[in-house]
């Protein structure tokens, strides 16, 4: 299992080298800020509400003394925009009382934070500090399961089970190569079996089309894959 995952891993590597966070950010506090908006949305919906966003809001105390109805016109369009604007200047508001306006770097710091899941803090540790982190959203449990890696369910207990797999070292690059590769090829409906760099090492190989003419056509580009949940 272990041979098998971290072949699995360096052949993601090879295929997606430049594989990385494809929210747009300058620190932690404007990653932190993303990550939380981009619950139940694109990361292409997230990057363009954030440049007004930053530029109105540069930092925690800034966003801590917002008015809630300025923050919800900006961030509208993300969905849910009530309560992720209650999420985001909650945190704010930890982030200035609690560490003087600077985002912890460390795990038990950040998921005391409004808003803050393990999920989100570590996106936030691996990109921003890098500090390795294993991010287990829709596409990382997918794949995890569908590699056979595990069988939970629970984000956690994943977390947990596919770090004894992998280096921690590659905990970060792990995660966002699984996430690159979920959006692109390895679709939650019809995953493009016949164009995967990794199916001889897939135990899930034929859940989707193997006729590599027909699979080719379910690759998704760069610009649509930025559009996938």
């Amino acid at each position: 299992m272990v041979r098998r995952a971290r072949r699995i891993n360096r052949v993601l590597a090879e295929t997606y080298p430049d594989a990385h966070c494809e929210l747009d950010f300058d620190n932690a506090f404007q990653l932190l800020v993303a990550t939380i908006l981009s619950a139940q949305t694109t990361d292409k919906r997230v990057n363009m509400v954030t440049p007004e966003l930053f530029a109105t809001y540069p930092t925690a105390a800034d966003l801590a003394a917002a008015n809630p109805e300025d923050v919800e016109r900006i961030v509208q369009s993300t969905g849910f925009f009530r309560a992720k604007t209650k999420s985001i200047m909650g945190m704010a508001h930890a982030l200035v009382e609690r560490y003087s306006g600077e985002v912890p770097p460390k795990l038990k710091e950040l998921v005391t934070l409004p808003g803050v899941g393990r999920k989100t803090a570590n996106v936030v540790l691996g990109n921003a500090f890098g500090v390795p982190g294993i991010t287990v959203d829709t596409h990382f449990q997918r794949l995890s399961r569908r590699f056979g890696w595990t069988t939970e369910t629970d984000p956690v207990k994943i977390e947990t089970e596919i770090g004894t797999l992998v280096q921690k070292s590659e905990w970060t690059d792990l995660s966002q190569r699984l996430i690159w590769h979920g959006r692109r090829r390895c679709h939650a409906r019809r995953p493009a079996c016949g164009a995967c760099p990794v199916a001889p090492l897939c135990p899930s190989y034929g859940e989707g089309p193997t006729d590599p003419k027909v699979a080719a056509k379910l690759v998704r580009s760069e610009a649509e894959a930025l559009d996938a949940q």
